[in-house]
């Protein structure tokens, strides 16, 4: 299964030993590291980067699950609340790329305090044990999560919500003074250009998810081409569970522009 590592230290020397140890475990079949970074929580409280090594299929943090959460990482803590008060809005489309709820990094966030370190991890296990055993030897606080798609469905509702604002500017319009027409069209506007960029955004968020299923599968392949028996067998389930998660996503994305191809064509009828 696909998910979110964090393990917590108080020193940047048993983070480094940490990250040895999973890449034994890499190496061992035991877990496969899609992409693994050190971290600190500065005096500041920001998220300071220490270090992106190791030969992962994912080996840049830009634009990926494992950069947006590292960035919220840095974000402050009660992320449901703030978000609530107004004040964390624009975190949530990080939230949904890193495939985590508010809940898990409001537990990670509480425990990365000032002065320690983190190992993030984008990874594969089928068994927590190795992990957990290799991480608590050193003194690590682990929190893993499955990694969720809840990316496309919290799009979807994005979308939902402007048409329906714009559909709401639109009946007003229609029965609005000559001198409120203006300001309610240029509202209008505003909320149809965003809905563009909504769906400019989708169909480049599909693009840079399949590369990076791709690179995920690849990279399991190599290591299934070497495996063999059991450690083969579950290689190819897991390659297996990446695809078809892929799949899952990109036909929820073309069910969602389907849908709205649909929608405009009825309208255009209606209309004309």
């Amino acid at each position: 299964m696909e998910k979110m590592l964090v393990v917590i230290f108080d020193s940047e020397a048993k983070a480094y030993d940490a990250t040895e140890a999973l890449y034994q475990l890499d190496r061992e079949g035991s877990i496969d590291i899609y992409a693994e970074s050190v971290i600190k929580k500065d005096l500041s409280g920001k998220v300071e980067l220490k270090s992106v090594k190791g030969d992962f299929p994912i080996n840049t943090v830009g634009g990926t699950a494992i950069g947006s959460l590292i960035g919220l990482l840095g974000g402050p803590i009660g992320l449901v609340a703030g978000a609530a008060a107004g004040a964390a809005l624009g975190s949530f489309q990080d939230l949904y790329l890193a495939g985590v709820d508010a809940g898990f990094l409001d537990e990670v966030s509480r425990k990365l305090t000032v002065g320690k370190f983190g190992v993030v991890a984008d990874i594969n296990e089928d068994w927590v044990t190795p992990l957990d055993t290799q991480m608590e030897k050193l003194g690590g606080s682990v929190f893993r999560t499955p990694i969720k798609d809840v990316e496309t469905e919290q799009r979807k509702q994005d979308q939902e919500a402007v048409k329906a604002d714009i559909g709401q500017l639109k009946a007003e319009l229609s029965k609005a003074p000559q001198s409120r027409k203006a300001k309610l069209q240029a509202k209008i506007d505003k909320q149809e250009e965003k809905l563009k960029n909504y769906k400019e955004q989708a169909k480049k968020r599909l693009a840079e998810t399949k590369k990076e299923y791709d690179a995920k599968v690849e990279a399991m392949q190599k290591k299934a081409s070497k495996a063999k028996g059991d450690t083969k067998a579950a290689i190819n389930a897991r390659i297996t569970q990446i695809r078809k998660r892929y799949e899952t996503s990109k036909k929820k994305m073309e069910d969602l522009a389907a849908q709205r191809r649909e929608k405009k064509a009825k309208e255009k009828k209606t209309n004309s």
